[in-house]
């Protein structure tokens, strides 16, 4: 009798634990502490949340590297460059934007990239074609997901259109992005 009670308790405490170590999945969530400094005739510091909180867009980003290695194509959500630099006192025409990460990564976009225009297209056979129309945008989900620090998250410059199929260059997807900084000209 004893070795039944001892038996029945250990299976009680083995399915708790497991039950414990198991959960459904739940709405995720991105507790990640990250700034994000914005540079311009003002500054502001947004935090990973308050930037989550801001009017985002969607679209589809496909990149390809300059050693030719396809990225995408996938869904990214993520809040536009220009609606960033608004936020401290928007550029102008000759402006530069200088978006940085902080592994020390830079790339510098002048005001027609920022709008969207100026970057090359191609097709997935890598044929240059029209611009279908591109936003670029300060990512935070890679379809549906947060970006992780691996994938270069939490924040991560993207170029994306509303067409899945349209590829273009992948240097200026800064990674770990924390500074952007409009330098007037």
């Amino acid at each position: 009798m004893q070795n039944r009670t001892f038996f029945m308790c250990a299976v009680l405490i083995a399915a708790l634990f497991i039950c414990g170590c198991v959960s459904a999945p739940g709405e995720q969530t991105d507790d990640r502490i990250w700034n994000l400094t914005l540079i311009g005739d003002t500054e502001e510091v947004l935090t990973l949340q308050e930037l989550r909180s801001l009017l985002s867009v969607e679209g589809y980003g496909y990149g390809i590297s300059t050693v030719g290695i396809k990225v995408g194509p996938n869904t990214y959500r993520g809040v536009l460059i220009s609606d960033l630099i608004e936020r401290v006192g928007g550029m102008g025409q000759n402006d530069l934007v200088y978006i940085s990460a902080d592994d020390g990564y830079l790339w510098v976009f002048g005001a027609d990239q920022i709008n969207g225009e100026g970057f090359m297209t191609l097709n997935e056979d890598l044929k240059e074609i029209p611009s279908p129309g591109l936003s670029v945008i300060c990512a935070y989900e890679r379809d549906g997901e947060i970006i992780d620090e691996e994938w270069g998250g939490p924040l991560r410059v993207i170029i994306i259109s509303n067409q899945e199929n349209t590829i273009v260059e992948a240097s200026s997807w800064v990674k770990w992005v924390d500074t952007i900084e409009v330098k007037r000209r």
